[in-house]
């Protein structure tokens, strides 16, 4: 397979496009500074591609070069993201929207550059790695990462029903929170009005604090990151109808699976009704 994966220069990005390669396909690892300060990252791909999802003319481009070389593209994986912690009110609306950019809006650039060829093709995979807060239980000071999760899971539930008669398949892989293993927290962004988040401090402060180790007291041991990629490997290693629609990596047990379980099924059930259950 021919696979395209963002956000591949650290965390479960980089685990799954090792994995991936290890598991005999052809992976272009997009990130961005390819040939900067993520060089070292590259390094380890013999197809990393500089890839800025926020930047349409740096998707594009980096699409164009797979085709020049491959001919084909058969999976993209929807990976690029970033994590904020904070209160929520301390964020300025900029801060929002720039999270939204990164953890939304690129996977539309990504799907603008690739979809016209899955098209084409008449086959093709979108793989969408989400997040367990979109409907499990979750702590506070995330809202606005957990808010575009949930924008995210939403857009890819809508493609996976425009485009299955187009022959293109869709995956949401949801991973739980791991305290270890990848950079989400220790690269996650802060709020910029600092000033307004420190008013919750006296009242929040001790909760804060405490939340972190409390979500790593409750990972189980012996479960490590590396399984979220082997589950996206699985996935592609599978012939094409035969890929699952949703496949939860959760070791905290969060109760996502068990909502979206009921949710899929209450979905299903409204298609149905409405006399579109083909697009399931």
């Amino acid at each position: 397979m021919i696979v395209l994966i963002t956000g591949a220069s650290s965390g479960f990005g980089n685990l799954t496009a090792l994995a991936l390669v290890h598991s005999g396909h052809v992976v272009y690892a997009g990130m961005r500074a390819a040939t900067g300060r993520n060089a070292q990252a590259a390094a380890a791909f013999e197809h990393a591609v500089d890839l800025d999802v926020q930047d349409q003319a740096s998707v594009d481009a980096a699409v164009a070069q797979i085709m020049r070389e491959q001919g084909r593209i058969d999976v993209v994986v929807h990976n690029a993201g970033h994590m904020v912690l904070g209160p929520a009110e301390a964020f300025t609306p900029e801060q929002i929207a720039e999270l939204y950019d990164v953890n939304v809006v690129s996977t539309q650039r990504v799907n603008r550059a690739v979809l016209p060829i899955l098209r084409a093709q008449g086959s093709g995979h979108l793989l969408w790695v989400g997040s367990s807060s979109t409907r499990g239980g979750h702590p506070p000071f995330l809202a606005p990462y957990f808010a575009a999760k949930a924008g995210m899971d939403a857009l890819a539930e809508s493609y996976a029903a425009e485009l299955v008669r187009f022959g293109i398949g869709t995956t949401i892989v949801v991973p739980g929170a791991y305290p270890s293993g990848t950079n989400h927290f220790a690269h996650a962004g802060t709020p910029a009005d600092s000033a307004r988040a420190a008013e919750y401090d006296p009242r929040y402060g001790e909760i804060r604090a405490a939340m972190a180790p409390a979500l790593a007291a409750i990972f189980p041991a012996g479960r490590t990151a590396d399984e979220v990629a082997e589950a996206i490997v699985r996935v592609v290693d599978l012939p094409a109808g035969e890929r699952p629609f949703r496949v939860h990596v959760d070791p905290s047990e969060d109760g996502s699976e068990v909502v979206s379980v009921v949710y899929d099924r209450i979905r299903a059930e409204f298609y149905h009704r409405i006399g579109i259950s083909e697009l399931i």
